[in-house]
């Protein structure tokens, strides 16, 4: 029994009768594993998950490179990833260790954006420099299983980079807002976020792009015909056949050379725009017919940002000087996280990720042609080691069976809902910094609704508006996506921002204040409800609902 006031006694979490978990040792069953739907919404194949673990030791390796009191283990179990979060020393040791850790923590809150743009970006870039610089058409069957794996261990440190950088952003971010709501309490949630509106981003750069690529289309009849009459997948090869389309397609193919390198979501398995640029198409159809201008709204948002700022700062001349001088280096540095809240993404869950995904699709097409799988993407169903011992084997192996046998079980478990947790439950973890930003980001169980109507969730942006709701599952299905409908999802990364210039407002089920959804829909000014946790399977296709995002609830109105 647990001692009074003391953390509640480790509960083994029963299995999921349709979901059986064989732990590979012991120990795996006493951590608290839980499946994060924001980021691995999908069911994925044996590489897609074995990147993944291998993208998640990252976040042990910034744990080890703060000095946090814990550590992390990511795995799929039966095609659906896992996060385990638990203490790295004993209990008794925590509170002096985590202390040290947040002081460790709070040197790199102030220095955000010295440390990105001396240390961090400059090691990505040189990173990917030097992967790009490896010619992989050419390369004998030794040289790239060489490469490919120089190139696995390699970005071992840049995911290390990836949770470097989220640990004290999140933190700058949360801090920030606890300060804000403490002095200015009665001002409504989203008054510190409208202090931290109007900064340019790499994700918002995107969206710059495809928008000047929407006017370059509006400006010929034939291409905007074309866009416009045309499938998606088939615009391109339209676009050929006249010397306005063969123009625009230049203009199209130096977008996608600077900004393609990214799929519908994170990791390896997704198809890249640079590979298939039917998404861009999709976005380019609902802009062409749309008006304004993203440069002049975002440095609308910056005046009204300094106008905000101002009165705080009247506000704040008859605090004590401590206070003034805490709120500014937590506004500097809250201000320097929310553009690396999408910068690091850009150039680290994408760019770096695009160049793995890179390797492994000539790996495929090497496989493929040797007869050891049946199709290119047949490779997503092999490990690493099955790879690299197959790449230029003296005796072509044959996995096509073995292929086919894991296909039927990812078909099988990904027609399965996962449970959330799996393990051992020890409650709800310790305060902290951590713990409190990522409560923030992940968003907490939203309250019960006493109306059957009703969804409730985290406020993610404010307004309400309503309209009839479409539920997208993958960039695939944008296309119904029209203006003024609500976009309902279970979680959006960066690649689907652009949705949210036609959208009238934003329904996940998963996320909080800080996630990117709630983050990116502040900036283009449309209501946002995060987590709910059940949109996706609450709500049908086509009903008309109503978004109120001050409120955090989501009324289905027919």
């Amino acid at each position: 029994m647990a001692e009074a006031g003391g953390p509640p006694e480790p509960v083994v979490i029963p299995p999921q009768a349709d979901f059986p978990v064989d732990w590979a040792h012991p120990d795996e069953q006493k951590i608290p594993w839980q499946h994060d739907r924001m980021h691995y919404p999908e069911a994925m194949p044996t590489l897609e998950g074995e990147f993944w673990s291998h993208f998640m030791h990252g976040m042990h390796l910034g744990m080890q490179h703060y000095g946090m009191p814990l550590q992390a283990a990511c795995k799929p179990f039966n095609c659906w990833q896992y996060l385990g979060i638990f203490p790295s020393v004993p209990p008794e040791q925590m509170p002096e260790i985590g202390k040290k850790s947040d002081e460790a923590m709070m040197k790199t809150v102030h220095r955000l954006q010295q440390r990105w743009e001396e240390e961090w970006l400059p090691e990505i870039k040189a990173q990917i420099d030097r992967w790009d610089a490896f010619d992989l058409t050419a390369a004998s069957p030794a040289d790239l299983r060489a490469h490919f794996n120089e190139m696995w261990a390699e970005s071992q440190r840049v995911f290390g980079i990836h949770f470097e950088i989220v640990f004290p952003v999140y933190i700058a971010l949360s801090l920030f807002d606890d300060l804000h709501q403490d002095l200015f309490s009665d001002e409504g949630a989203f008054e510190s976020h409208r202090l931290l509106q109007g900064f340019d981003n790499k994700t918002l750069e995107v969206d710059r792009g495809l928008w000047a690529l929407s006017r370059e289309a509006r400006a010929s009849a034939d291409v905007r015909a074309t866009i416009e009459a045309r499938a998606a997948g088939e615009v391109v090869g339209a676009l050929t056949e006249s010397a306005d389309g063969r123009t625009f397609l230049k203009k199209l193919d130096a977008f996608l050379g600077q900004h393609g390198k990214r799929g519908a979501l994170w990791g390896i398995c997704h198809t890249s725009w640079v590979e298939d640029a039917s998404p861009v198409i999709r976005n380019l159809k609902d802009f062409i017919s749309q008006e304004g201008d993203p440069l002049t709204e975002m440095h609308q948002r910056a005046a009204e940002r300094d106008e905000a700022l101002a009165t705080v700062r009247a506000q704040l001349s008859g605090y004590p000087a401590n206070v003034s001088n805490e709120f500014e280096a937590l506004l500097q540095a809250a201000s320097a996280a929310v553009v690396l809240t999408e910068d690091h993404g850009y150039w680290i869950d994408f760019q770096a990720t695009y160049r793995v995904r890179r390797v492994v699709m000539e790996l495929g097409r090497r496989l493929a042609a040797a007869g050891t799988i049946d199709t290119v993407e047949d490779i997503f169903f092999l490990t690493t080691t099955e790879i690299t011992e197959a790449v230029g084997a003296t005796a072509t192996p044959d996995h096509k069976s073995l292929v086919s046998e894991r296909r039927r079980e990812f078909d099988h478990f990904k027609g399965i809902k996962p449970p959330h947790f799996i393990g051992t439950d020890y409650g709800p973890p310790p305060p902290g910094l951590l713990s409190r930003a990522f409560g923030k980001f992940f968003g907490t169980p939203p309250p019960p609704s006493d109306a059957a109507d009703t969804l409730t969730g985290h406020a993610g942006s404010p307004g309400k508006v309503q309209g009839t709701a479409r539920i997208i599952r993958s960039l695939d299905e944008s296309g119904k996506l029209k203006q003024g409908d609500i976009l309902v999802a279970e979680t959006t990364a960066p690649p689907w921002t652009p949705l949210f210039a036609t959208a009238a407002a934003i329904v996940t089920d998963t996320g909080g204040i800080l996630s990117h959804c709630a983050v990116v829909a502040r900036e283009y000014r449309i209501p946002a409800v995060v987590g709910t946790g059940v949109a996706t399977s609450r709500i049908t296709d086509g009903q008309r609902i109503e978004v109120d995002g001050d409120a955090g609830t989501v009324r289905i109105v027919s």
